[in-house]
């Protein structure tokens, strides 16, 4: 059956086509419920696609076409604008190369420019690996950067969602020994007014419930382990109150998740990456995506890496990548895209 019309267009990034993404992905796009909310379009490579589809025994037709407004969307068939031509050797171990890196973060450089011209309603993205982004040239870590400097956005920041914890990072890929010194004001309450806009924009709730977490044990116990919470964390929360916003904290890091994950609050403000990532994948391990906050367009990603380990032997789970393309299509749901 074809899909609606009136579903938005999401493209998908093949991602790293040594890793897990090519298997992910068309697993994933084998499931019939996908067509039912978005209009998914495949932005990689044809032949890793069709390699990806021989080892996985599935019959879904590759449709190659070269402008979102020539897909057919109908599941069974893959929609893809191909933009390389590679072809991976699954008998020898997954190594990255300058032309991995190159093809990957084409295919990425591809989405955001469609993204940017209303061509489609949003991207998500399957895992790349830094070492080939560095092979092929680029001066970005990752896509976050990436994605960041080709929509020109400085104030961004990185969630991660499930259906039970949401968490927001002020500092994302730095050494702990750097968290206290990167913290300040200004870095906490921007973090604070970018999940309270993204909450409501792009989750559709219309009064947030934020937490922020303290960054010492019990939130500093009145400066006794540390006094960032009361020079830098509680000013700017309360910078935040006064603009409306429904803001909790600087609340100790042992209890904060507890709470937001039996409801008490929709997002949970983190200090460092740890922080909130080890109570999300505790309870989201295979489920949970990575959104970024503050771009002009929407993108969610899957929330692990390219598993070289298991690449290319049939065993990769879609989970996280499906629920991904669900939280970009929710996201723009109120969005048609060209």
């Amino acid at each position: 059956m074809i899909c609606s019309s009136r579903l938005p267009i999401i493209g998908i990034t093949m991602g790293d086509p040594c890793g897990i993404g090519p298997e992910i992905l068309v697993k994933a796009l084998s499931h019939p419920e996908i067509y039912q909310i978005c209009r998914p379009l495949i932005i990689g490579d044809a032949t890793v696609i069709h390699q990806a589809l021989t080892l996985l025994h599935l019959k879904s037709t590759i449709h190659v076409i070269d402008h979102p407004d020539q897909g057919r969307y109908a599941s069974g068939t893959l929609d893809l604008i191909n933009r390389s031509f590679l072809n991976i050797d699954p008998d020898l171990p997954p190594k990255p190369s300058k032309a991995t890196g190159c093809a990957m973060q084409d295919y990425i450089l591809f989405a955001i420019d469609l993204a940017l011209k209303n061509q489609m309603a949003g991207m998500v993205t399957c895992p790349i690996t830094k070492t080939a982004l560095k092979l092929a040239g680029s001066k970005f870590h990752g896509h976050t950067e990436l994605l960041a400097h080709y929509t020109g956005t400085d104030h961004y920041a990185m969630m991660l969602a499930g259906k039970t914890l949401k968490v927001v990072l002020v500092t994302i890929h730095i050494p702990l020994s750097q968290v206290a010194g990167a913290l300040s004001i200004d870095t906490v309450l921007r973090t604070i007014h970018i999940t309270h806009s993204s909450l409501q924009k792009r989750f559709h709730l219309t009064h947030p419930r934020i937490a922020v977490a303290g960054l010492n044990p019990h939130s500093g116990e009145s400066s006794l382990f540390g006094n960032e919470e009361e020079k830098i964390i509680s000013p700017a929360i309360r910078a935040a109150r006064e603009t409306g916003i429904d803001v909790h904290g600087p609340l100790p890091p042992d209890t904060v998740f507890h709470a937001a994950s039996n409801g008490q609050f929709d997002a949970v403000v983190c200090m460092y990456h740890d922080q909130g990532l080890i109570p999300f994948k505790l309870l989201h391990f295979k489920d949970g995506v990575n959104t970024t906050l503050g771009l002009p367009i929407i993108r969610t990603s899957v929330d692990h890496g390219t598993a070289y380990d298991i690449a290319w032997k049939g065993k990769a789970d879609p989970e996280s990548l499906i629920e991904a393309i669900k939280m970009a299509a929710f996201q723009a749901k109120d969005h048609h895209a060209s």
